[in-house]
């Protein structure tokens, strides 16, 4: 199976994760058995077009299944920058799926040459300083096309001042396949 065709199945067992949380339950098909496999997901969810949640894993460390449930509902019901989704609002939220490639380590000298490195669009990165970590999917860069203003975000929703830098910093990259309700179930 494609890539391209196992987003309609996350997409499904997302929403019927979400539904049956809130007392709706639906069916999805959990059979395949590449859903077995180890898989780091993030799940966002949208509500006319503003985020109404998004959470997910970086790494691989539990089934694809596993993985895609837990954080539908996590999104739905444990982003703490949003109220639990209620099922009143259950119908206008569309779910969206990130599947994340492997972390690949970005080896840099400098901020400047840290930033020459990000490819904006593509890139999902990964910014870790001590107990500071923070991402942003490669869907952020709609928001923040700039390396810097990226980078900068980065740093400030780690917990750190926008213009902070030392040496220390560790920079990872991934990429991602990711798939978008078009409309609500």
């Amino acid at each position: 199976m494609s890539i391209d065709e196992r987003g309609p199945i996350l997409l499904a067992i997302a929403r019927a994760a979400i539904s049956s949380a809130l007392g709706r339950p639906l069916p999805a098909d959990e059979s395949p058995t590449w859903l077995q496999e180890p898989g780091a997901t993030f799940v966002t969810l949208n509500k006319q077009g503003e985020l109404r949640g998004c959470i997910g894993s970086l790494e691989a460390h539990r089934p694809l299944l596993a993985d895609v449930k837990a954080n539908a509902l996590a999104a739905s019901f444990r982003d703490t920058r949003f109220s639990p989704l209620n099922e009143d609002e259950l119908d206008d939220v569309r779910v969206e799926i990130s599947l994340l490639s492997p972390l690949l380590p970005i080896a840099f000298v400098s901020e400047q040459d840290a930033l020459r490195q990000l490819r904006p669009n593509v890139d999902g990165i990964v910014f870790e300083y001590g107990a500071y970590r923070s991402t942003f999917l490669p869907q952020v860069w709609e928001q923040l096309p700039e390396p810097a203003e990226f980078m900068a975000h980065l740093k400030y929703k780690a917990g750190l001042s926008p213009g902070f830098w030392a040496d220390g910093i560790k920079l990872s990259r991934y990429s991602v396949s990711k798939w978008k309700e078009q409309k609500s179930s």
